[in-house]
């Protein structure tokens, strides 16, 4: 095999990647229905479902647009050598190895966000400020660049250097003491997530004593879940959008409920949702997702050290001399048609997980509450009622609405 025929391939599978997602992106179109479900009236009337229609017409559209022009972009890079020109831009700054990927994906990166800030800026400041949902200030969003950017410096480029320092001194070890130093890192963030990350961008207030917090312990010590942290997140500052989520392990375990959340629903329905998330850790599906994300990884980093052997791939981009971070750039594209299915794999699975959980909470809940939550979050957020199989299948991770629905009550019925 020659770097030309690398090339080829290289392009190829940007090219089919590209239309796959742009066809599979068209049948969601087609699924749509003006006809509001029977389950969900009462819920949504004909001028909110109207909205929904257009909320996933509009973002239809902007997808195309947003999709089409990160396409251009890369096979710009590709045709024109762009990567091959940063290569030798940070050749000729330093003759450190570490220096010279930090710098590589450090000016790609930062590019890379600066040539999508337009269009997010659109999306947040026009398209979500339309429909209701942006309550982000350009003050804000500045700063969430500012602090993005430089964490990701930081976190990222330490882990980056590290990794490549490994590769030089390890030899063909290089796969498996990098696995374990990203695996580490990565137990190390799960566990310290909400203590450490979360408080950056947001502001966490322990959940006050009284009638929610109450009902929640309840429900905890039914389930047999040593719960201490319940927090309430600040993600008014930046959305209308309701969410809860379970983070950390062991002593370390959290639910963070955001205040927009709180605000929309009643005590009933927040206690399902909070059983909900309990039967995830209960269901062992947090440890199970961690143990495959680091096999997963582990996966990654053997062929990535198989492809590491051969300069190949980095003379397809047009390097003059073989380097650990063209090389990855490669296998990244080359890797892409695989974590596509493995998305697709771990998609089925956390579908099934959240049934799961579903099933979990409704025996701790009052009858209803749970379908009733799920119901207003899908109004709340403008959810599409009915998308086409196929998207759900490569694309979703939770059930759509009216399969967990049907699903629940399947459960209620036994």
């Amino acid at each position: 095999m020659t770097s030309q025929i690398i090339f080829t391939i290289l392009v190829i599978i940007t090219i089919v990647g590209f239309l796959f997602d742009q066809w599979i992106s068209y049948l969601n179109t087609t699924t749509r229905s003006n006809k509001l479900p029977d389950v969900l009236k009462g819920f949504y009337n004909e001028t909110t479902y109207s909205k929904q229609q257009d909320y996933e017409s509009v973002n239809y559209r902007f997808g195309l647009l947003s999709d089409g022009l990160s396409f251009l972009v890369i096979l710009l890079m590709l045709f024109l050598g762009g990567f091959a020109w940063l290569d030798a831009f940070v050749i000729n700054i330093t003759f450190s190895a570490i220096l010279q990927a930090i710098l590589f994906f450090g000016i790609l990166v930062f590019a890379s966000d600066l040539l999508s800030i337009p269009l997010d800026v659109y999306h947040t400041f026009v398209i979500e400020e339309r429909f209701g949902f942006n309550k982000t200030t350009p003050l804000t969003y500045v700063f969430d660049k500012l602090k993005g950017w430089l964490l990701g410096a930081l976190v990222g480029g330490a882990l980056l250097a590290l990794i490549i320092f490994i590769y030089e001194k390890s030899g063909v070890w290089f796969w498996v003491l990098a696995w374990i130093c990203i695996s580490a890192f990565t137990l190390f963030i799960s566990y310290f997530y909400t203590t450490l990350l979360v408080p950056v961008f947001n502001k966490l207030t322990p959940l006050p004593a009284g009638e929610l917090r109450d009902s929640i312990e309840k429900v905890a010590i039914q389930a047999g879940f040593n719960l201490k942290d319940i927090s309430i997140m600040d993600g008014s500052k930046r959305s209308s959008r309701g969410n809860a989520y379970f983070s950390g392990f062991g002593r370390k375990k959290s639910i963070v409920l955001y205040d927009t959340l709180v605000t929309e629903h009643s005590i009933d329905e927040l206690t399902a949702v909070l059983a909900h998330e309990i039967g995830h850790y209960k269901k062992k599906h947090v440890l199970k997702g961690l143990v495959t994300g680091v096999l997963q990884t582990g996966v990654l980093l053997f062929v990535l050290s198989l492809l590491l052997k051969s300069p190949l791939p980095s003379y397809a981009l047009g390097a003059s001399v073989a380097s650990f971070h063209m090389s990855v750039i490669a296998f990244g594209i080359l890797f892409s048609p695989v974590s596509t299915i493995l998305g697709i794999l771990f998609n089925s699975v956390s579908r099934k997980y959240e049934y799961e959980a579903d099933r979990f909470a409704i025996r701790l809940s009052k009858p209803g509450a749970l379908q009733e939550a799920l119901k207003r979050l899908s109004v709340k957020n403008l959810s599409n009622l009915t998308p086409h199989p196929w998207y759900v299948f490569i694309h979703y991770s939770h059930p759509t609405l009216l399969q967990r629905l049907a699903a629940l009550a399947e459960t209620r019925k036994s």
